[in-house]
């Protein structure tokens, strides 16, 4: 039995899924990063060292959409589009996790 199919992304213009796929990976490392979490330095270090050149190409993401006109993000989309991609799950890797899961 194969498991149940992923729900389709939105529909996002190449700027947007640009922003999308940087934001997440920036929170891949940030959730890498998170001294609540990870057990090794070495790990934290390597993300860190990474990502430098992620936040460089969200910042080239965003300054693209903004070059382009495109002032406002479309939220409900985009957040569409990070819950499709697991961005909830990810993104609360970079928190503090409750006391009773340390």
């Amino acid at each position: 039995m194969l498991p149940p199919e992923p729900p389709p992304l939105p529909a996002l213009t190449r700027a947007e899924g640009q922003l999308i796929d940087c934001y997440l990976e920036v929170v891949d490392l940030l959730g890498r990063i998170n001294p609540a979490r990870s057990g090794h330095t070495y790990s934290g270090l390597r993300a860190a060292q990474a990502l430098v050149g992620k936040a460089a190409e969200l910042r080239d993401a965003l300054t693209l959409m903004h070059n382009r006109g495109e002032n406002e993000f479309h939220r409900d989309t985009l957040a569409r589009a990070l819950r499709v991609l697991d961005g909830e799950r990810r993104a609360g890797l970079v928190t503090v996790p409750p006391d009773d899961t340390i």
